[in-house]
């Protein structure tokens, strides 16, 4: 309860009490008290609003594609296959992978001058994808998935191993093929990993950060100023506590509404097995 009060309860605190002043451009000035009104002016403002849309975005991009890819690694892993753990090895590595070291790696990849996916898409010399405003957001998405895919695998590698082989032996026998097996017996019995996999990966993509400070600094044209990102931003370069300070608290509640509204939705369709 000590760590918690100290790391947890007192900055939340702070945060709140930031949130009620407004701060001026220069840091001798005092501050301000304008109670709630800051909430207002900064919920409805252009910046926060485009933040709040390329956060859906960037959420819909990457979940869902980390899930089914995920799934699909974990599919492939738990086949009975010679050498099978060296590729269980290799799909779970991203997730020992440092936000900063994947962020370099796709830097260099994307590099329009001596980046190998530039060559192989044939772009070299042009603009870079993470300076096109059409496709910056989604080679961000792409970073941020191939490094919580390793996590998804696990995930979903730990589910299948709950799955009995005999129940998948029965199915075989009685005929049922393989999408028939996956669709009526393994997604199923999958469905409290997903559920858990789910909440957990929307919450990470609300918390993304160092890709985009690396990889973007929230631009081209605020195209990839996740809210995260916003906040750091109006804190460190715009000097504004204030409005950073209403733009987390705005953060925290859409996350948590955003997760009671997935357990509420989700929870209906997890099948639990004895």
């Amino acid at each position: 309860m000590l760590i918690f009060a100290v790391f947890v309860f007192y900055p939340f605190a702070r945060n709140i009490y930031l949130s009620m002043y407004s701060t001026p451009p220069f840091p001798n000035l005092p501050s301000q008290f304008v109670g709630l009104s800051q909430y207002g002016q900064v919920l409805v403002s252009h910046n926060f609003l485009n933040s709040l849309w390329v956060t859906a975005l960037f959420v819909v991009y990457t979940v869902p594609a980390g899930l089914v890819l995920g799934l699909l690694l974990a599919l492939l892993a738990h086949q009975k296959l010679r050498g099978i753990r060296a590729f269980r090895t290799v799909f779970a590595s991203p997730v020992a992978t440092s936000v900063a070291v994947a962020s370099v790696i796709f830097f260099t990849l994307l590099n329009p001058q001596v980046g190998l996916f530039t060559y192989w898409l044939g772009q070299q010399d042009q603009l870079s994808v993470l300076d096109n405003p059409t496709w910056a957001l989604v080679a961000v998405s792409v970073v941020t998935i191939w490094q919580n895919v390793g996590l998804a695998f696990i995930l979903m590698s730990a589910g299948l191993q709950a799955v009995p082989d005999e129940l998948l032996e029965a199915c075989e026998i009685d005929g049922a093929k393989r999408w028939a097996r996956l669709r009526h017996v393994i997604l199923p019995l999958l469905s409290p990993t997903i559920f858990f996999a789910v909440v957990v990966g929307t919450i990470l993509s609300l918390q993304s950060f160092g890709q985009i400070d690396l990889l973007t600094q929230g631009g081209p044209l605020q195209r990839t100023n996740l809210l995260v990102y916003n906040i750091y931003d109006q804190v460190f370069n715009q000097n504004n506590a204030g409005r950073a300070a209403v733009m987390a608290i705005a953060l925290f509640w859409i996350t948590l509404v955003l997760a009671l509204i997935q357990i509420r939705l989700l929870e209906r369709r997890v099948t639990y097995a004895n």
